[in-house]
């Protein structure tokens, strides 16, 4: 769990090459393999240390999740580098910086963050992932089922799921790209699951005293697509927009608008933001681990899509440019172009 920034690091995991053949589930079966996962994630208490692998680089994180009445506690603290806290209660996200004597505070905003990768509403992965059942494996000493998650088409990635057989947490996740190659992994290399875990555990480990610390506050504003001004179309199948809103940093006016669209599982956001507000654009397309970038200029504005998902799901395009073809999404428009199509 990260706070997020203009340019969230989105993450998604999946699946390694060299699977072995098995017949795709049926949809119910699948379906409740996947919300036993989904549920373990959000309604158990476990503590445990966990590697996160992309490219060459490799970070360690301790975590703890605690449920109390219903509500989600959670302290996740990198142990890797500058050191990092970051405290969950339910929605509410605070970020601790103690090199800096920062803390930030914000809302999770449509992300998911290991173990709890799935998506709530489940109903629609089977549609456009065929889902297997992969070979049991010992994971951080539990036995444990693999789910194959294999795209239907090439606008998203694949995932591989290693769950604990018994209570369903997820112990490991990884992503295969296009190319069949793993471009991130998720994995416990210890955890407690159940007893043992208290609501001490997710307490912060800093006394904050202002004014040696400062508080840095992000302001959420949700809006429509009308308040927004801009027009989104032809993205690829099975994405739908989930979420719309403004963003701006405390002490700053500028507002960048934030749209994000998932298919629920992977997830792709688009940022709008004055060109006359960024110092250098890179237009073009980028690649950061999994995820890929496309960042290109319409008339005064900078639009960047990224996501966890092939390069040609982010590809962005006005709507009357010459290049628009069938690699080509996101046709994306400022309501001064004229009425949506």
């Amino acid at each position: 769990m990260r706070c997020q920034a203009w340019l969230p690091a989105l993450f998604a995991l999946g699946l390694s090459g060299g699977v072995a053949a098995a017949d795709p589930l049926q949809q119910s079966e699948a379906l409740a393999l996947l919300q036993k996962i989904a549920d373990a994630a959000r309604e158990l208490n476990y503590a445990g240390t966990f590697v996160y692998q992309h490219g060459d680089q490799v970070e360690t994180s301790r975590i703890v999740h605690f449920v109390e009445n219903g509500n989600e506690h959670e302290k996740l603290e990198t142990l890797d580098g500058p050191r990092r806290e970051v405290i969950r209660n339910n929605e509410e996200v605070l970020c601790y910086y103690p090199d800096a004597k920062i803390v930030r505070s914000d809302k999770r905003v449509a992300r998911r963050t290991f173990p709890a990768l799935l998506p709530e509403q489940l109903s629609s992965l089977t549609e456009y992932y065929e889902i297997r059942k992969g070979d049991p494996e010992r994971i951080g000493g539990f036995d444990s089922q693999a789910l194959v998650l294999e795209p239907r088409d090439g606008m998203r990635y694949g995932h591989k799921f290693w769950a604990d057989s018994a209570s369903g947490l997820l112990l490991k996740a990884r992503m295969l790209s296009e190319r069949h190659n793993v471009v991130e992994q998720f994995s416990f290399t210890h955890v407690v699951i159940g007893s043992g875990v208290t609501r001490e555990m997710v307490q912060p480990s800093f006394n904050i005293r202002f004014p040696e610390w400062r508080l840095d506050r992000f302001v959420n504003n949700a809006i429509s697509e009308v308040e927004s001004g801009w027009t989104v179309k032809n993205f690829p199948v099975g994405f739908r927009k989930i979420l719309e809103m403004r963003r701006s940093r405390q002490g700053n006016s500028v507002l960048v608008t934030h749209m994000v669209y998932s298919d629920g599982l992977a997830a792709v956001s688009v940022f709008i933001e004055p060109a006359a507000t960024r110092t250098r654009i890179n237009e073009g397309l980028s690649q950061q681990g999994a995820i890929n970038i496309y960042t290109r200029t319409v008339n005064d504005q900078v639009v960047t899509v990224l996501g966890e998902a092939p390069a040609s799901t982010v590809i962005v395009t006005l709507c009357n440019s010459p290049i628009f073809n069938s690699l080509v999404y996101w046709c994306i428009r400022p309501k001064i172009c004229g009425s949506p199509r």
